[in-house]
């Protein structure tokens, strides 16, 4: 029966029946296999939503302009200037993509999404395995990715 809390092992089956570790070679490589699966999981991450930023159409930017004051003879100055909310609001320009390269992006952005819920699950059911040294490599792998990724999304 498998454990239902975690033990330190270099025992293990992971994902798959071809998949197990008998001993600590065995174990050093799939602590490393799967903090790469993780490293990968993060990237895409970042990528889909570095893509997400990059194939919005751009967008007018928001104006508000407020009603024409309404003067009587008991309204002050302060209460008829133009407030600060008369200030345009613009929005960070876009990349404007066609049409076809708009469906192009879009069927990219399907597939990294589908890429990075798979490797998801995949590394979620590996940490269920509940072996500790796998559950370090997911937790190692999760924030060298980050640490890798995220200050490429800066780069515009």
């Amino acid at each position: 029966m498998m454990p239902m809390t975690f033990y330190v092992s270099n025992r293990v089956t992971l994902l798959f029946d071809f998949w197990d570790v008998h001993g600590p070679v065995g174990m050093l490589l799939s602590v490393f296999v799967v903090l790469l699966l993780t490293v990968f999981y993060e990237l895409f991450k970042v990528w889909r939503a570095w893509l997400e930023t990059k194939s919005e159409l751009p967008q007018p930017p928001l104006k508000y302009t407020p009603p024409p004051p309404v003067r009587s003879d008991s309204t002050t100055v302060l209460e008829s200037s133009q407030s600060e909310l008369s200030v345009t609001h613009e929005e960070p320009r876009r990349l404007a993509v066609n049409v076809k390269n708009s469906w192009l992006l879009h069927i990219i952005q399907t597939f990294l999404h589908l890429l990075q819920v798979t490797l998801g699950y995949m590394l979620m059911l590996c940490v269920m395995s509940y072996n500790t040294w796998i559950f370090l490599g997911v937790i190692v792998g999760s924030g060298l990715g980050y640490f890798i990724s995220f200050p490429l999304l800066n780069r515009s």
